[in-house]
């Protein structure tokens, strides 16, 4: 398998890695500590086609590969991982009506959020459904024509802020997750009640809510495919969201190395800069190859996506790996640091509670390891 980039795909590598520099960096601290949801840099991301990166010319969208989407993630996250996280929510709505929307869903839905004319959000999650994605409560029932949402959502990444949103509910609950189906839904239904950012240890720039589905009324036309295929579908949408989050981590990685690497380079301690120290080299050399190891798990993953192959083992194998290297790339970090990797001052802190997001989001570490098990037993039973 071919592990370099191509020319087309270095160029967007290096325009995403210039505007980020430019355009998203500075400021970055301050979107941290205020949690205000970051609507300048969105815009200025949508201006840039990031929002429609991998999706169909026709429908708005740039028509770009996966792997050309986790490069953009990963320099995206590696200046601000809260408007990575943004991102990749709107991809999984966006990703969920171009695979299973009709022509009508995707000219009406699909197109604006591929154009970054409106922004996505995905609703799974409940407050007591997260692991256990089968166990939503959230009912839809027929009526009128239509079927009336009703229930809680939590955790849902860019719910307050979003113009379409991406909900699954039980339409049939005796069946379990056998009778869950998806339902496309307008952020300005007067029946969703949308809660306020959460305050959250990291990504606190990023929009993350509790929604409430008080009688929402949708029409027919607004159901995803098949009545009670919703869960089968949204395994589809996490399988590629997980390399998404997987490259999201790769990329703060990349930001606790070459952070490290610069400050060991101007640090003196006993007459010395810290990087000629064996223990500092040692925990840069670390940091290095976990890096590399991660990215190649990450572009083998979305290969085989673009490829049409099977990859839901080797997109958990990329989410469980990059996620926890990144949060041990954090922690060597800030120990390189000292006592400046403690301090706000220094952008290690936020890394560090950044990478073990990367940990539970999207499939904690725990639901990475079953997935990756089932699939290599497969051949057992």
């Amino acid at each position: 398998m071919d592990f370099e980039l191509n020319e087309q795909q270095q160029q967007l590598q290096q325009i995403v890695r210039e505007f980020s520099a430019m355009e998203l960096k500075h400021g970055a601290a301050q979107r941290d500590k205020s949690g205000e949801f970051p609507w300048p840099e969105i815009k200025k991301m949508q201006g840039l086609g990031l929002f429609g990166l991998i999706f169909p010319t026709e429908f708005g969208g740039g028509g770009h590969d996966f792997l050309s989407y986790t490069i953009c993630v990963e320099e995206l996250a590696r200046i601000d991982a809260s408007l990575a996280i943004t991102l990749l929510a709107h991809t999984l709505c966006a990703s969920h009506i171009d695979a299973i929307g009709s022509i009508e869903q995707k000219r009406n839905y699909l197109t604006p959020l591929a154009k970054g004319e409106k922004l996505g959000a995905w609703a799974l999650s409940e407050p007591e459904a997260g692991s256990d994605a089968g166990g939503i409560l959230t009912k839809a029932t027929p009526h009128n024509g239509g079927w009336c949402l009703t229930g809680n959502k939590f955790f849902i990444t860019n719910g307050s802020q979003a113009n379409i949103i991406v909900v699954m509910a039980s339409s049939d609950p005796g069946r379990g997750n056998k009778g869950i189906s998806a339902f496309i839904v307008p952020g300005d239904n007067p029946g969703l009640i949308k809660g306020k950012n959460l305050d959250k240890l990291s990504f606190r720039s990023s929009d993350t809510v509790g929604l409430g589905l008080k009688d929402v009324w949708v029409p027919q036309d607004s159901l995803l495919g098949k009545p009670n295929c919703g869960f089968m579908q949204a395994m589809e949408v996490l399988a590629a969201g997980r390399i998404g989050v997987a490259a999201m981590a790769v990329g703060i990685s990349r930001a606790c190395l070459e952070e490290s690497i610069a400050y060991a380079g101007r640090r003196r301690a006993f007459g010395h800069p810290i990087a000629d120290f064996q223990a500092i080299q040692g925990m840069l050399a670390d940091m290095a190859t976990e890096l590399d190891a991660a990215r190649l798990l990450v572009y083998r993953a979305a290969r085989r996506k673009d490829a049409g192959l099977s990859f839901s083992k080797e997109a958990a194998m990329a989410k469980l790996y990059a996620s926890e290297a990144a949060t041990r790339a954090a922690l060597k970090g800030v120990q390189i640091h000292g006592g400046h990797g403690y301090l706000r001052t220094f952008p290690l802190e936020r890394y560090l509670r950044e990478a073990k997001l990367c940990e539970i989001g999207e499939g904690t570490s725990e639901i990475q390891r079953m997935v990756i098990a089932k699939e290599l037993l497969k051949a057992v039973h």
